[in-house]
């Protein structure tokens, strides 16, 4: 127990506002407080560490216990932590409410501290915050449009740096749709011509399908019926014993197999998926397996009815035919993770089949060409060896995906080729991103701006 004793002073003056002073001990009162320093401190720290609730129970351990309410009110008291002025500065967006509510989030890249928060993504904001500080020598950002503007008006003596990670994800997503584009090339090689006329030939009739209650049920009467035969009974007593007609008997009895039997609505039935089969057979084969997106397919060429006949239709008869010897062909999403690989990294039985992939489709084997010089550029930072690759991949007709991606890269060249040639990136700001991520779950419902700008800055 600390007992503490001050002085207070008394202001004789009418005209003063104040009427009484007290003496404060540096470094362990303050104005208006109802805790030492000491103790604010500490407090302070739970509050930015463990937010409310968590750090409200944590209080209680230190015998100190105080309402997540009063932790958060110490943080919202805390002044802003004094900042310089960055010479190189990364701006990125982050979702306070995903979907509906973004803010901008800037980082000193050089000291990887965040600087500030904006509450929201608009150039003109950005531009204020950057016109206020004209020492910013490179901004390192996204290809975002508003993020591009903003830094073009308010720092325009500053060098724009586009990510190079942004770059690489839109480059995959081009080669993606371009891979998909000429899917048909990643199925196996046409059949031989003794193939061809094996598959030319009228095919056998299906027979019943095993384990079938209707299939079961007739073999084992037929097997009754010719076993009665043979021993002597006549059609009129075999059908008395079974409680069956005449005809039936005489029916069965004229079928040397149960199979003959079947000549009813099994096979005879045609139905409005006759006519897209074969291209449900040929998009199984190709490895699409999912029939909500085959019924969706054929829904776009014409088919009227639902979903279900589709479904039956899959689980009936396409998985349960024997698998084709050979390897299945692999997905468009798998190709393009090996075009993507850097050619050394990529393990012996996935780079065999990207060149078999590649020898069967010239496409395919244009844009891994191009694929790998980008990757090229983008490792060894030749960065100005970039109009001559767009220049190039503009020229690709038969890849538009490619195509536009360059288009798209020529709108923001000069921060392009900035990224491709200088070491600085914003992978520093996409850390602090993630960061935010765990400090809205740790104020959750109460996570306004102003609480979590300070707990960012501060803590």
């Amino acid at each position: 127990m600390v007992s503490l004793r001050v002085r207070r002073f008394i202001c004789a003056e009418q005209s003063c506002l104040r009427r009484t002073f007290v003496e404060q001990v540096p470094g362990l009162t303050r104005r208006f407080s109802r805790r030492t320093e000491r103790l604010r401190s500490t407090l302070v720290s739970v509050g930015l560490a463990l937010a409310g609730r968590a750090g409200a129970r944590m209080t209680k351990v230190f015998d100190a216990p105080v309402s997540r309410n009063t932790l958060l009110r110490l943080i919202a008291s805390l002044p802003d932590p004094p900042t310089a002025t960055p010479r190189v500065v990364g701006v990125d967006e982050y979702a306070q409410r995903k979907g509906r509510i973004y803010g901008t989030v800037l980082v000193d890249v050089e000291t990887r501290r965040p600087i500030d928060l904006l509450p929201d993504r608009e150039a003109d904001t950005l531009a204020a915050w950057l016109a206020q500080r004209p020492g910013i020598e490179i901004v390192c950002r996204d290809r975002a449009p508003f993020f591009a503007d903003g830094a073009t008006r308010g720092a325009p003596q500053a060098l724009q740096v586009a990510d190079r990670w942004h770059i690489w994800h839109n480059l995959s997503e081009a080669a993606e749709k371009c891979v998909y584009r000429h899917r048909d090339c990643l199925r196996p090689a046409p059949p031989t011509d003794a193939e061809e006329q094996a598959a030319a030939e009228p095919p056998e009739p299906r027979p019943w399908p095993t384990g079938h209650r209707f299939a079961e049920r007739t073999r084992a009467k037929h097997a009754t019926i010719h076993a009665l035969l043979a021993a002597g009974h006549s059609k009129r007593s075999v059908a008395r014993q079974l409680g069956m007609t005449l005809n039936t008997i005489l029916r069965y009895s004229r079928a040397a197999d149960p199979e003959e039997m079947f000549t009813g609505q099994w096979q005879s039935r045609v139905t409005k998926l006759d006519a897209y089969k074969p291209y449900l057979d040929q998009r199984w084969q190709e490895g699409c397996t999912n029939a909500w997106k085959l019924w969706e397919e054929i829904k776009e060429q014409g088919y009227p009815d639902g979903y279900g006949n589709v479904r039956n239709y899959i689980s009936r008869t396409l998985r349960r035919k024997p698998q084709p010897v050979g390897p299945r062909p692999p997905s468009a999403r798998a190709v393009t993770r090996w075009i993507l690989t850097h050619p050394d990294a990529l393990p012996e039985r996935d780079r065999l089949q990207l060149k078999a992939v590649l020898a069967n489709c010239t496409e395919l084997a244009t844009l891994a060409k191009h694929v790998r010089s980008f990757g090229r550029m983008v490792t060894e930072l030749q960065g100005d060896l970039l109009p001559e690759w767009i220049e190039s991949a503009r020229a690709t007709s038969e890849l538009p995906s490619l195509s536009r991606f360059a288009q798209h890269l020529e709108r923001d060249l000069d921060a392009v080729i900035a990224g491709l040639s200088h070491h600085w990136n914003s992978g520093v700001v996409e850390g602090h991103i993630n960061r935010i991520k765990m400090l809205k779950r740790q104020m959750f419902g109460r996570a306004g701006f102003d609480l979590l700008r300070k707990r960012v800055l501060l803590s």
